[in-house]
This record gives structure tokens, sequence and C-alpha cells, in this order.
């Protein structure tokens, strides 16, 4: 004997039992409710900061350039004075000891002449 008709038999036997079972569950419902309204829970949001919108100020215009000639600045010129400095000569170039002196400057020749 073959399986496959019992096994459709049944699944019809099943499909018939579950939509016979939904027709006679099938009926008219009808409620009263008498409801107490309850009032809302209302949470405060959390505070929120603003800032207050920047300000802008232009820059006060710079002080204005004002020029002051530096006062002049006078110097006294060193005294040069020519001749000699206890064992040195100056002869308003450069310094010559004694040795160097008569050895550059023949003045015993000027006036042999």
């Amino acid at each position: 004997m073959t399986k496959r008709p019992l096994r459709l038999s049944l699944f019809l036997a099943g499909v018939a039992t579950l939509a016979a079972s939904t027709a006679a569950m099938a009926r008219v419902d009808v409620d009263v409710n008498l409801g107490v309204p309850v009032a809302p829970v209302v949470v405060a949001p959390a505070p929120v900061y603003v800032a207050p919108r920047p300000v802008y100020v232009a820059p006060p215009p710079p002080p204005p350039v004002v020029y002051r000639a530096a006062p002049p600045v006078y110097v006294a010129p060193p005294a040069v004075i020519v001749g000699w400095h206890g064992d040195r000569y100056w002869d308003g170039r450069r310094w010559y000891d004694r040795r160097e002196y008569h050895a550059w400057h023949h003045h015993d020749d000027y006036y042999r002449r």
C-alpha cells in the first residue's frame, strides 16, 4: 500500500479542522468601557542656555603718527694735540716712540742745509 493517499487525506482533514474551528470562533464582541482619564505626566524639559548674539564693535582708529625730530647732538671734537706726550710723539696720525721719531723725522738735517 502506498502511503501517499494516506498523507494527503490526513493533510486535508487538518485543513478542514482548522477552517471549521475559525468559523466556530467567529463572534461579535461589544465592550463598554467607563474609563477615568488619568492626568498625563508632564516633565519640564531640561533648561537650555542660549548665548546672546555677539556684538561686534569696530576697533578705534590708531592714534595719529607724530614725527618729532631728534634733538641735535653736539659733540665737542676731541682735542688733538700734536707733540710729545711723555715718552711718545703724536703727529696727528700715529704715535712714535723717541727712537722711531728720530729715525723717521730728520729735523737735524733740515737745519743743517
